[in-house]
């Protein structure tokens, strides 16, 4: 029983990961950069749930949308003013094209995190659960309510982006995007149009995620560091722009996470990707279903 008891919460952990980690994963499948302020997306989704739930008066599950619009909102900014100039044909100071995108994502990632310690506060905040029963069954295993209903909307989500990524017009478009820039441009292709839409998904999911933890891990100016974290080992585990992969990397990290803090130590169990990581890069540097070289 302990042990289908860790492998469930694995998994549950697994799938908030995958909810943050997707949204990395897209975009550098698209523009073949990290975003280093993807952990701010999930900053304003925790606020923005809690705000307007606590001082809005909004309730729970109207503030979930809330959240998810403003990191949708977020991410397009972000494409537009910033990130726009990596595909426009030109880049700014001087600088190569992969070093801008480290400076840009950086700068806008001490911009959110100043701007909502100055607005807000450094205090920490804790949102609203969307459900107040306790305790929920979930077969044998019994779960919290907010944490079994945040599970099913996160779940729901993963799988409604791959229904999206695979079946959709222009999910098939980012797909071509990512596979061939150029080629998809030549073929009539909107590339920037596509690039827009990936920051804006990226941004709305990973502030959804922020939104859904927010009644566990209290909203703070630097909440989104360590799930920030968690997301860019998992696409490196994943294989970068491998969405399949990053999603079993996740599911995968959570598992090896739950019975690491059990079985080994509850005190190193954020070092076990990291040596996994270490362990990948060195016997397969392009990931678990990464390629060897790509074409940009």
């Amino acid at each position: 029983m302990l042990n289908v008891d860790l492998f469930i919460n694995g998994l549950i952990i697994g799938l908030f990961y995958a909810l943050m980690a997707v949204g990395l994963t897209l975009i550098f499948g698209i523009l073949k950069v990290v975003n280093f302020a993807h952990g701010e997306f999930y900053m304003v989704g925790a606020y923005t749930y809690t705000l307007a739930a606590l001082k809005l008066g909004t309730g729970p599950w109207l503030a979930l949308p809330l959240a998810f619009a403003a990191g949708a909102l977020v991410g397009w900014l972000a494409e537009r003013t910033l990130m726009r100039p990596l595909y426009a044909g030109y880049t700014s100071w001087g600088l190569m094209r992969d070093e801008y995108a480290v400076v840009v994502t950086f700068a806008l990632s001490l911009l959110l995190i100043n701007l909502v310690d100055k607005v807000i506060g450094p205090y920490a905040q804790r949102g609203p659960a969307l459900i107040d029963i306790p305790r929920m069954a979930l077969g044998p295993l019994m779960l919290s309510g907010q944490k079994l209903i945040a599970t099913g909307v996160a779940f729901a989500m993963i799988v409604g982006l791959a229904l999206f990524l695979r079946y959709s017009f222009w999910g098939r478009q980012i797909q071509a995007v990512a596979q061939n820039r150029l080629g998809a441009s030549l073929a009539g292709i909107d590339t920037a149009r596509a690039s827009s839409l990936v920051f804006t998904v990226s941004g709305a999911l990973a502030a959804l995620a922020g939104a859904l933890l927010a009644p566990i891990i209290n909203a703070s100016p630097d909440v989104g560091a360590f799930p920030a974290i968690k997301s860019y080992v998992i696409v490196v585990l994943g294989g970068m722009g491998s969405m399949p992969g990053s999603i079993i990397a996740s599911l995968a990290l959570g598992v090896l996470e739950s019975f690491g803090a059990v079985y080994i130590s509850y005190a190193y169990r954020d070092t076990f990707g990291l040596i996994i990581l270490i362990l990948v890069l060195l016997l397969r540097p392009q990931g678990l279903f990464g390629e060897k070289g790509r074409e940009v």
